[in-house]
């Protein structure tokens, strides 16, 4: 396994970032992962290590670098729920800060980025995010039909700005998705919503419900992890980007 801390030229300076692939000398498909807000961290790279070890090339940016290099808030070992609402409270103004602008013109420069690294095959890539990453995920492969050929999102905001928003949103699709939702995220009837806006868009889809999960389950430094859910998520996961990258 090859690892290494790269810098992405963007147009708003230099993003830093967590690559992953496996040791060995040939190019294999790209993955782009975003993180959830609290950003690049060992459960991240650890993460993304273990998507490269199934050969993908695995590119995880800090999005929030316009204020600085990840970490880009100190974090405690173990984020519990006596530190998420002081950590959340710094979070949201970068969050807010993080215009759609900001997002796709960061989306640009990363997949430049991925495509250009010399591991990287030709041919379509993959974006995937966690939490307010899912909703990025989804803005990227909206933003770039034909170059990303799946798009996942897991305890993902994908509907947060309205119906209105989300139309448009699915409007630009032409990815294979997978959305993983946190039963405290999304009610059935919230499911059944987004499901028929999907349908609307001709989106080819997978868009489930995880039992028994709160919203944050795939990251093992939290209070709220559920390791057969994170299971779950690879579990869906690697067979979406065996069935979209196989040839890349």
């Amino acid at each position: 396994m090859l690892t290494k801390t790269l810098q992405i030229p963007t147009a708003d300076g230099r993003a830093d970032a967590f690559a992953a692939c496996p040791d060995r000398g040939e190019r294999h498909p790209g993955v782009l992962m975003y993180p959830d807000g609290f950003g690049i961290r060992p459960v991240l790279r650890e993460m993304a290590r273990e998507l490269a070890g199934h050969g993908y090339y695995v590119l995880v940016p800090n999005v929030f670098y316009r204020h600085g290099p990840a970490p880009v808030i100190e974090l405690p070992e173990h984020i519990g729920e006596e530190v998420r609402p002081a950590l959340l409270a710094r979070l949201m103004p970068l969050v807010e800060a993080h215009t759609t602008e900001r997002v796709l013109s960061d989306a640009d420069a990363y997949l430049r980025f991925l495509t250009a690294q010399p591991g990287v095959g030709a041919g379509p890539v993959a974006v995937t995010g966690y939490c307010i990453g899912g909703l990025l995920a989804m803005r990227t492969a909206a933003a770039h039909p034909g170059q990303v050929a799946a798009v996942a999102g897991f305890h993902s905001p994908v509907g947060v700005d309205g119906p209105e928003s989300l139309h448009r949103l699915l409007s630009g699709l032409t990815a294979v998705v997978h959305l993983g939702h946190a039963e405290t995220d999304l009610t059935p009837e919230a499911l059944g919503e987004l499901s028929h806006a999907l349908d609307a868009a001709g989106v080819d889809y997978t868009s489930e419900i995880y039992p028994g999960t709160v919203h944050g389950f795939t990251m093992s430094d939290t209070d709220v992890f559920n390791p057969s859910a994170r299971e779950r998520h690879w579990d869906r996961l690697l067979p979406l980007l065996d069935r979209t990258l196989s040839g890349s």
